[in-house]
């Protein structure tokens, strides 16, 4: 799950204190998300959670901030690319971006995906 945050050192603090999360790696920045990201998971959990803030200036996840942040999108993990958008496109979900490197998942692929329901979907190459 991924949520949209102002700030990560103070996000990341506020999770860490308030329920328990540990941060794993430092905070990546990744130029091409314009964003810059922190994961974090709770101890002894294979779930991340995935705090990203913009970087300076305008931009998509500036705008989303300033209507209010909070969660930005689900994020699953899949081994065949191709296949699970092709399969997510034939359930009527429109891609938004198509996949390409992310520093944030050490160059392993991301694609952006979106529903009717509004939800944005991020599928990430090759596991966790």
């Amino acid at each position: 799950m991924g949520v949209l945050v102002r700030e990560l050192s103070e996000a990341a603090a506020s999770y860490t204190s308030r329920y328990g999360y540990e941060a794993v790696g430092e905070p990546v920045h990744d130029p091409n998300q314009t964003a810059w990201v922190q994961f974090l998971r709770l101890p002894g959990d294979s779930v991340y959670l995935e705090l990203v803030a913009p970087q300076e200036g305008k931009g998509r996840l500036s705008s989303a901030l300033e209507r209010g942040g909070g969660l930005h999108h689900l994020c699953y993990a899949t081994p065949d690319m191709e296949g699970s958008c092709a399969e997510l496109r034939g359930q009527g979900l429109f891609l938004i971006h198509a996949p390409e490197p992310a520093r944030a998942f050490g160059g392993r692929r991301i694609a952006w995906l979106m529903g009717k329901d509004r939800v944005l979907v991020e599928l990430v190459e090759g596991g966790a």
